[in-house]
């Protein structure tokens, strides 16, 4: 026995001892969330019970109960006969001891059905001291990131290995206690030193004492403020919402997370490990299923809901696909989504993201091939670059790939050729493909021919479940309704765009005259070449194909018309009745009866609407998708249009599209308005009468508009007229 001996186990020891500090700080921080939950969680669930009639307890027992006496004494309510409990229930002529008990039995299955439904919902808006306290804990956890619950994940496999071995090797720790052990506890004190020697140092390697100790300190550190805690959540409410889900294990049914898939192809999904390392955010669980499927089954169509994360999905199998050693991806989309990619990728995890596009293009896609990443690319520019070798491409992404449906286009040629040389691929579209057995056939036919000649039109008329089952080896599609129980009924998206050439030119033309407002509705001026007016036609077809109903804010009537105009026009799904433009012109009486033909209309149809004349007093509820054409000068216009559609008597989630242009006007804005000060003052400094006049115009916006002008002169070179 000696020194070396000594070293390793104490080595060991302070590595346990590091290992079950960092799970037993994580484990206090998921209490305090529990904690915090619990009281929001029993009044929701109270108040949900104090609304289902005693009536009601008579489908629990098929109908068996007889419940005159009870009602008729004044217990109206399930929640009512559970606070009276078994004794008052005695009390009520003719109910007995065994009516009692089953009446108070069937209210507690009730109740525990209820319980298990409730789902939290944070309100941003009436911030009070339960849900206050719920948001500081979720802070603590949300603010620590993905790289505490790696660090957790391996603490755990740490002290659940070096616990036992540091038990064995606990003679080596001295050596009187080795001299005094027996031969046999000698030989397996020095083996498990060993053992321990190689854990520790494995460990070293893989930099996992400096992620333990990191994670200890985001775990244990201080209380943020409320308002930071606040301002925090308001920017990433998705990550505190699944993290809320997770900890509350309210997740969504298996099967609805799975897509229904059959048992053996699930199966074959849920064997699949996904790497973490280059992630750089957390994933719901079926959004961890659909990478996996990605993964596993090896060219697939992802077709996903519009709003579930099918872009989070695809870097993640991208960051595994990395960690394996892959080095070379690309990404094909449209063009109105190419700046979103590579801003996603740069944001959601630590792959090199080269955009494949402009003038540049060519050289930019030498340097990709040099150095590897991810490519960004337009179906357009694909057609122009060489097909890769065989393995070249770790995984080639396709977005929107019902645009490929037609195989005799040259765009679908040329994904056709280059899934060819791809061993995995992934398609990915919003677009529902139960009813268009012929245009999936095209898209399965490019990834696996084999089981395309086998999908016949009969599946597709047996219905969806049919439908599913004989395509479930490369398609997985979950909707909203199935898998979103904790996701706020709120999704935001900037979609950020190129100007077109001549959307350039009246930009600049805007900037040369110092029109501020003329610089905000440039990329409208020539709608048939507009960048922004392209991707709202996009939008608005997928709300169509998903049967969802649109409302369109602008400032500027100009704009609305032109929004009117194009998609009145538009061929197929993106096309459709369009009511208004609400403007301020409009009547009072007028408006609300043009809201009120909206909501009638059945399916999809689109409402446009002047943001300051249609954002206060009217309920556009029949609306779950938002798209808002330029950003507003102040963030209380635009959070009170979108309140007309996300409010009470809403049934599906909304989902709000910002539409933005790059350096340019917008930039500017949206960097000044994201400034969290401004949040801080939305907490902090909360007026009502501000709140409901949000047309004033104060002097910091006066400013703020001067201010840009002022510097993209300057950008452009542009004198000052």
């Amino acid at each position: 026995m000696g020194r070396r001996e000594r070293e390793a186990v104490a080595g060991g020891e302070r590595l346990y001892e590091a290992a079950q500090a960092v799970v037993a700080d994580h484990r206090q921080a998921v209490d305090a969330v529990r904690a915090a939950l619990r009281p929001i969680h029993d009044a929701a669930a109270e108040q949900a019970l104090d609304a289902i009639p005693v009536a009601r307890l008579k489908e629990v027992t098929e109908g068996r109960l007889r419940l005159g006496e009870v009602e008729r004494s004044g217990l109206g309510s399930v929640r009512q006969v559970l606070d009276a409990g078994s004794y008052r229930l005695r009390q009520i002529p003719g109910v007995g001891q065994r009516t009692a008990d089953q009446v108070i039995a069937a209210a507690r299955q009730i109740s525990d059905a209820v319980r298990e439904t409730i789902a939290v919902h944070i309100d941003v808006d009436r911030p009070g001291p339960r849900t206050t306290a719920l948001v500081l804990a979720l802070h603590v956890l949300v603010e620590a990131g993905p790289e505490a619950q790696r660090a957790v994940d391996a603490a755990a496999v740490l002290a659940r290995r070096l616990g036992p071995l540091l038990t064995e090797a606990g003679p080596a720790a001295g050596r009187l206690r080795m001299l005094l052990a027996g031969q046999a506890k000698r030989d397996r004190a020095l083996a498990a030193v060993a053992e321990v020697r190689a854990l520790t140092g494995e460990a070293a390697e893989g930099a996992v004492p400096e992620l333990l100790a990191q994670a200890s300190v985001d775990l244990l550190r201080g209380p943020s403020t409320e308002v930071a805690a606040w301002v925090d959540f308001e920017l990433r409410s998705a990550e505190y919402y699944s993290l809320l889900a997770e900890i509350a294990g309210r997740s969504p049914d298996a099967a609805a997370a799975e897509g229904f898939l059959p048992d053996e192809v699930a199966e074959r999904v849920r064997g699949q490990h996904l790497d973490d390392t280059h992630r750089r955010v957390s994933l719901r669980g079926y959004q961890s299923f659909g990478a996996r499927f990605a993964l596993a089954q090896r060219k697939v169509i992802l077709g996903d809901e519009m709003g579930l994360g099918k872009t989070i999905q695809a870097i993640a199998a991208l960051s595994h696909l990395a960690a394996e050693g892959q080095s070379h991806f690309m990404v094909v989309c449209p063009a109105s989504v190419l700046i979103n990619w590579t801003r996603e990728i740069e944001a959601r995890s630590k792959l090199r993201v080269m955009c494949l596009h402009g003038p540049d293009r060519q050289e930019a896609f030498a340097d990709w091939k040099g150095r590897g990443g991810v490519g960004v690319t337009t179906f357009d520019a694909l057609r122009g670059f060489p097909t890769p070798g065989g393995g070249e491409i770790g995984m080639l992404v396709v977005d929107e790939a019902h645009y490929v449906k037609n195989p005799k286009t040259r765009r679908a040629q040329a994904v056709t050729e280059w899934s060819g040389r791809c061993d995995r691929v992934l398609f990915m579209t919003g677009t529902p493909m139960e009813n268009r057995v012929s245009e999936f056939r095209s898209l399965v036919g490019i990834l696996q021919p084999d089981l395309a000649a086998a999908v016949g039109d009969r599946d597709g008329v047996a219905g969806s479940q049919a439908f599913r089952k004989a395509v479930a080896p490369v398609y997985l599609r979950r909707n909203q309704q199935d898998v979103l129980t904790e996701l706020p009924a709120l999704q935001h998206t900037d979609e950020w765009e190129e100007l077109s050439a001549s959307d350039e030119a009246a930009y600049r033309e805007a900037v040369r005259s110092g029109n501020f407002m003329a610089m905000r509705r440039a990329a409208y001026a020539d709608p048939e070449k507009s960048a922004k007016l392209n991707r709202l036609r996009e939008i608005v077809g997928d709300a169509a194909e998903n049967g969802l109903k649109v409302v369109v804010f602008s400032t500027f009537r100009e704009v609305l018309g032109a929004v009117k105009d194009a998609l009145e026009d538009a061929p197929g799904p993106g096309g459709g009745r369009v009511f208004g433009p609400l403007t301020g012109s409009v009547p009072p009486a007028r408006r609300q009866q043009v809201v009120d033909e909206f909501a009638a209309a059945p399916e999809h149809a689109v409402l446009v609407a002047q943001i300051e004349a249609a954002g206060v007093g009217l309920n556009m509820q029949a609306a779950s998708v938002v798209i808002i054409c330029e950003p507003q000068v102040k963030p209380t216009i635009e959070n009170q249009a979108v309140a007309r559609a996300h409010r009470m008597g809403q049934v599906r989630p909304v989902r709000v599209h910002r539409l933005l242009a790059t350096r340019g006007v917008d930039e500017r804005m949206v960097r000044m308005l994201k400034n969290k000060s401004r949040l801080f003052d939305a907490y902090a400094r909360r007026s009502a009468v501000a709140e409901s006049t949000p047309d004033a115009v104060d002097v910091s916006d006066v400013a703020m508009a001067r201010r840009i002008v002022e510097e993209e002169q300057a950008r452009l070179g542009a004198p000052r007229r």
